[in-house]
């Protein structure tokens, strides 16, 4: 695992497209798949990279197979595994790596997630918590959750048992 660099918004855009069309976008308006999907494009990868959200990525023989980004040093934004990687733990991996880096930033606040109805059990075994309502933007359906940051808190690892 290493910190994503611009050369790598393709890859990256592959893998959150790709898994994105297959796991959230069914539960999106036709529009709201269109939106979700190009906000994955290669440019808007770039945008963000070059925005400062922080990407880090898991290789497998030099390619890339999980992303993890974050915005502020305190928004989950993207958190993805191709599914011939998923159970080995990189997910959890890529969070811990991701959660470490915002806390070293200056985080003191805990961490956000919009989840996808997919990923909903995923998140709740990272500790992560329902903070309101589904959403629907703009066709886009999604879960705010929220991570309070507690002093002295052992965040969920990859002892956990949770499939990804």
């Amino acid at each position: 695992m290493r910190l994503a660099t611009l050369s790598d918004a393709a890859a990256i855009s592959q893998v959150v497209r790709s898994l994105s069309a297959n796991y959230i976008a069914p539960d999106c308006s036709e529009d709201g798949a269109r939106v979700l999907l190009g906000s994955m494009e290669v440019s808007a990868i770039e945008g963000y990279l070059s925005a400062g959200y922080r990407y880090y990525v898991a290789e497998d023989q030099g390619s890339i197979v999980g992303v993890v980004g974050t915005r502020d040093n305190k928004h989950l934004y993207h958190l993805f595994v191709l599914d011939s990687h998923r159970g080995r733990g990189i997910a959890q991996a890529l969070w811990r790596m991701a959660r470490d880096a915002c806390i070293a930033a200056g985080n003191t606040d805990g961490f956000t997630v919009n989840s996808s109805r997919f990923a909903l059990q995923f998140y709740r075994r990272l500790g992560f918590v329902v903070a309101g309502a589904e959403e629907n933007r703009n066709g886009v359906i999604s879960i705010p959750m929220r991570l309070a940051k507690e002093p002295n808190r052992v965040y969920a690892d990859s002892r956990s048992g949770a499939s990804e």
